[in-house]
């Protein structure tokens, strides 16, 4: 177990470190846009889930455009998402200030708000908003739940941030995401929530052998009320969650 660990350790710490020497390449090279930013990221993070040993299967087609909103489970699923697409997450705040990570994450383009403060939830749905009407093919991704859990329920969804996309009747498309292992480890045991670290936490997934990320996008809708949009994307995602148990189960 601890060899596989380092193993995965060192290649991971091998893939950052060649991650970030690749955007400053790029950023020697001239400016780079707001799309160079996002695909740096999906490659980046295709790189960083062979570190982790992670498997990434996508069924669906990821959008081009618009709002994706997706459970929340861990930080991995950034990695996973970004992989599966190149895409600007909306995340909290703290995230900006985490080493490493938080770098990355400003580098890439995110869209921060601060999930403690009700006034800062309108900055950052008019950048949203911006994002939204940029004409290329890259969409914003959201975790409307606002926090990340262990995979028992998917929380209420929290609609302010999903309002730009209804006023702007751009359509929103779902994401539903699984972990699942070979061994049959619980998939609570593989998401970050509560009080654990994250270092406790990255040093469990390194030591996960077959470790699968499944990713389930839905089609895209339009819908006319935030609230709405909130309760029927929150539906589908529990709904397609439930059909992959069931289809593991069969």
């Amino acid at each position: 177990m601890i060899p596989r660990r380092l193993r995965r350790a060192v290649t991971l710490g091998f893939e950052v470190l060649r991650s970030i020497v690749n955007f400053w390449l790029l950023r020697l090279r001239g400016s780079v846009s707001l799309e160079m930013r996002a695909m740096w990221a999906q490659e980046s993070s295709r790189r960083a889930l062979a570190g982790l040993g992670i498997e990434c299967r996508v069924t669906g087609q990821p959008p081009l455009r618009g709002l994706v909103v997706a459970n929340h489970l861990s930080y991995l699923d950034i990695l996973v998402l970004s992989a599966a697409m190149p895409c600007f997450f909306v995340a909290k705040s703290e995230i900006g200030r985490w080493p490493v990570f938080g770098m990355a994450a400003r580098i890439c383009g995110t869209i921060f708000v601060d999930r403690t403060s009700r006034a800062s939830a309108q900055p950052a749905a008019e950048e949203v908003t911006e994002r939204l009407k940029l004409s290329i093919p890259i969409p914003v991704l959201l975790f409307p739940e606002g926090t990340s859990t262990d995979g028992s329920e998917v929380l209420r969804f929290h609609s302010r941030l999903i309002d730009p996309a209804t006023s702007l009747g751009v359509p929103i498309t779902t994401a539903a995401i699984r972990y699942e292992t070979e061994d049959g480890t619980a998939e609570r045991e593989l998401c970050w929530y509560g009080d654990a670290t994250f270092v406790d936490h990255i040093w469990k997934v390194l030591g996960v052998g077959g470790f699968k990320a499944d990713v389930r996008f839905g089609e895209p809708r339009l819908y006319s009320d935030r609230r709405m949009a909130g309760d029927e994307t929150r539906a589908e995602i529990v709904a397609m969650r439930e059909r992959a148990d069931s289809a593991i189960v069969a």
